[in-house]
């Protein structure tokens, strides 16, 4: 028997909006070079962004039941991050579903088996995120949880984690982190302010950056 665990421990709408100012990017870094998704994990789309709270759900290869609950019982929202073996040889999610998902309000799909159907989710804009686009179909056989702890993209995701997607990654970030990241994340934005500002006032990037004595100590000799 398996227990389906529909409530998740949520950020608040506050600390998603502040989380969702920033960049995977941006935020990859804040939060020291930690939480980047593989990169193997890619948009179908580059204009498709998202953020929100992990939904978590474990689904066999091959087989997307698992991934129909999950969308059943999302909240508004929820990203959908699914676990499924790392396996690119099926599509598991589609138009339909994806039209199932915007009829509820759920806020993207992280997922690290194929999905098809590619032109028509560009269409719709639903953000999807996934390991390979593939037209093989899926079986409804196997049973697996939802919102428990599951491997994505070499990430630990736990439910309720803040998801963050756009063309260049995606990237997690802990509930209990979100406060506190989006600070950094901030003024990681406000010194790249800065650093533009004085590139524009003639300044060089060594100047900016104060390469010149870590340049000098590793022996980089500079020709006239």
């Amino acid at each position: 028997m398996i227990k389906l665990k529909q409530k998740i421990d949520r950020p608040t709408k506050e600390e998603i909006a502040a989380i969702s100012r920033f960049s995977p990017a941006t935020l990859h870094e804040a939060q020291g070079r930690r939480g980047a998704l593989s990169s193997r994990l890619k948009p179908i789309d580059y204009r498709m962004k998202l953020c929100g709270p992990a939904f978590t759900v474990k689904c066999a290869p091959r087989d997307n039941i698992m991934l129909q609950v999950a969308i059943n019982y999302a909240q508004p929202g929820d990203i959908i991050v699914v676990s499924a073996g790392e396996y690119e040889e099926a599509g598991s999610f589609g138009d339909v579903l994806a039209n199932a998902c915007l009829a509820k309000g759920i806020g993207g799909l992280v997922t690290d088996t194929g999905v098809r159907d590619s032109l028509q989710l560009r269409e719709l804009g639903f953000p999807v995120f996934s390991l390979s686009v593939c037209i093989k179909g899926t079986v409804k056989e196997t049973l697996g949880a939802t919102n428990d702890p599951v491997m994505v993209g070499d990430e630990m995701i736990y439910p309720g984690d803040i998801i963050v997607g756009d063309a260049d990654g995606l990237v997690v970030v802990r509930k209990s982190e979100a406060r506190e990241v989006a600070k950094l994340a901030q003024a990681r934005e406000d010194a790249e302010v800065g650093y533009i500002a004085a590139y524009k006032s003639g300044k060089s990037v060594v100047e900016v950056s104060n390469l010149e004595g870590v340049l000098r100590a590793k022996g980089l000799v500079v020709e006239d």
